[in-house]
């Protein structure tokens, strides 16, 4: 008696196994990919914040610059307005008195400061009358010497810090 065993043999081929392992792998591959493009987008969302935020500091810095150097302007132009009268007042003194050495000296000591601080002083006689640093209260008949819408004399002497009017020349004009 012979014993007989059957034995099933099944077919395997090297593209079942490729297959098989495939399906995983492609499954594999598809979450690896969403998982990149969603980790690429927040990358590009979190760089596109930065840049924002980068951007909003720098405008936040000038901006605090600007003021400041604002205020530090206003305050500077408040000071001098408030130290017009006094070279007013030596512009009188040396007028009335213009052989005292001590008037001269101090007129001069001022004249100087204000050219260190950047004040000037507004060019008025002969020049055409302009409304925004001459202020005429006066009008007298043009002449040979003096040609119509022109500064003929000054009264009262105007001022400028740098490009801001401190005040106005009074003046007599031509007509």
């Amino acid at each position: 008696m012979e014993n007989k065993k059957e034995v099933k043999i099944e077919s395997v081929s090297i593209a079942d196994a490729e297959n098989k392992n495939a399906e995983p792998a492609k499954a594999e591959m598809t979450e690896s990919n969403a998982r990149i493009a969603e980790l690429e987008k927040s990358l590009t969302e979190l760089n596109d914040k930065y840049l924002r935020m980068a951007a909003e500091l720098e405008n936040t810095r000038r901006r605090a610059l600007l003021d400041s150097e604002s205020r530090a302007r206003s305050r500077a132009i408040s000071v001098a307005e408030k130290i017009l009268p006094v070279m007013d007042a030596l512009d009188v003194a040396l007028k009335h008195n213009p052989d005292d050495e001590g008037i001269k000296s101090m007129w001069l000591a001022m004249e100087s400061a204000f050219e260190k601080i950047g004040i000037t002083k507004i060019e008025t006689v002969g020049k055409p009358l302009d409304p925004t640093v001459h202020n005429a209260i006066q009008v007298v008949a043009a002449s040979d010497k003096f040609a119509p819408n022109t500064v003929a004399e000054e009264l009262q002497a105007g001022y400028m810090m740098g490009d801001a009017v401190l005040r106005t020349a009074m003046v007599v004009v031509a007509k």
